[in-house]
């Protein structure tokens, strides 16, 4: 099978010249474990069953066994043995030599099952579903990190290849690798579907054990899917999920519910960016509601790209789930993080890319060009509002955006006169 390269790849071997160990984690099915065969030389699978018995005896017993191959040694899964990461992080202090281990994990580890956080031995990465660019879908012709670096940057007429059908189908499949690679446009769509309902079925109750209702797990899948890229309350998707009188759900088992779909990276809720231009009562703080990949929401509403394509509105908050999903993969560098802004003004910018240096740029996403000006207007007036806040008597006044961004759904690339650039996301990259 052909392999993609994955941005996480240049990351990884950066990342393996510096520390001990790496801890690649990331949904389930997002090719982990096959972006970091590519550099490891052995390998030991924690879910292999036939062995797994052995392995998880060994573990208990002595775990540095299992450590023992050749360099870098890949321990796949190893969240089913938390004895290893000590066991590694001892390991890298002996050998005082970078680039030992690579560690994939599709969930998170209850930290009390570990005695040392790994400071300075065992690093984290994180691994997203695929990007457009990598599926090979966007032509990349536009760099993000060339963006940054050089504001001015002509990309006057650069032109998308994909279409509003191609986004929506692109959408739909998701960026699951497994379903990238397959042949059939029917098969490619099934992907997502049995990704969903593994989870609500096994992952939520075996992962760590404790028995979830299935039924409890899909209502919350739907209520947040008919939530994505929005303010919703818990409370007010509590009161959907027991809307009908059939399930039986309290906020305390909403929200262990909630915490184990993040745990397992399924969740991936956007932050608020809180600048001081505005008072915190008027600036929004709450989580706007995301998943790792827009696919997820597709299959939770058994939504099809033929429906979609009829309903561009609700696809549209699906689009922007893709520009998180993209964004997030083109910057994984350590530092760099996105949010969003929105305040009780009306005056919002859809996401806030921060970038580890200080740098960020407001982006706004907006699937058709008739929402351009919209989005521009509103990316204008919070840079205006940044400007005036900095021209009264502040010590520290808060920096201006680098970018000003309207990522659309359309096939041309312009900057426009007000310095708004306007972005096929299907033309982006890292």
């Amino acid at each position: 099978m052909d392999y993609f390269y994955r941005i996480a790849d240049a990351s990884l071997q950066e990342r393996l010249e510096a520390f001990g160990a790496v801890l690649i984690e990331g949904p389930k099915w997002c090719g982990k474990t096959t972006t970091a065969e590519q550099v490891c030389k052995s390998v030991i699978r924690l879910h292999d069953l036939d062995m797994q018995e052995e392995y998880l005896s060994t573990a208990h017993l002595k775990p540095s066994i299992l450590l023992m191959g050749e360099t870098p040694r890949l321990i796949d899964e190893w969240q089913d043995a938390p004895m290893l990461w000590d066991a590694v992080r001892t390991m890298v202090d002996k050998r005082q030599s970078p680039g030992q281990f690579v560690l994939t994990g599709s969930n998170t580890v209850d930290k009390s099952k570990i005695k040392h956080t790994g400071t300075g031995r065992i690093t984290r990465l994180k691994m997203m579903p695929m990007s457009l660019w990598e599926s090979r879908e966007s032509n990349g012709r536009i760099s993000l990190k060339a963006l940054f670096d050089d504001a001015e940057l002509n990309i006057d007429g650069i032109a998308s290849d994909m279409q509003v059908e191609d986004l929506v189908f692109a959408a739909c499949r998701g960026g699951w690798p497994a379903a990238v690679n397959l042949k059939t446009d029917r098969a490619r769509l099934l992907v997502a579907r049995n990704y969903v309902d593994s989870l609500c079925r096994e992952d939520m109750s075996n992962f760590d054990g404790i028995k979830r209702d299935e039924r409890i797990v899909r209502a919350i899948l739907c209520s947040y899917a008919r939530n994505i890229s929005t303010l919703a309350k818990k409370s007010s998707m509590l009161a959907d999920v027991t809307a009908s009188g059939e399930l039986g759900c309290s906020q305390p088992t909403f929200d262990d519910y909630v915490h184990a779909l993040t745990r397992l990276f399924v969740i991936n809720d956007l932050d608020a960016w809180c600048p001081s231009i505005r008072s915190k009562t008027a600036i929004r703080s709450g989580s706007k509601r995301a998943f790792v990949d827009p696919s997820i929401a597709v299959a939770a509403l058994n939504l099809t790209p033929q429906v979609l394509v009829t309903q561009l509105k609700t696809f549209g908050f699906i689009f922007e789930q893709m520009c998180v999903r993209d964004l997030q993969a083109y910057t994984q560098d350590f530092g760099n993080h996105i949010s969003y802004y929105h305040d009780r003004y009306g005056l919002e910018a859809d996401l806030v890319l921060h970038l580890a240096d200080g740098r960020y740029a407001l982006i706004e996403c907006k699937l058709g060009s008739r929402d351009i000006e919209e989005g521009a207007s509103h990316l204008l007036e919070l840079q205006q509002l940044i400007r005036d806040y900095n021209q009264g008597e502040v010590q520290v006044p808060l920096r201006e955006p680098d970018l000003l961004i309207v990522l659309t759904g359309g096939r041309m690339a312009y900057t426009r006169p007000d310095g708004v650039k306007v972005i096929p996301l299907a033309c982006l990259k890292d």
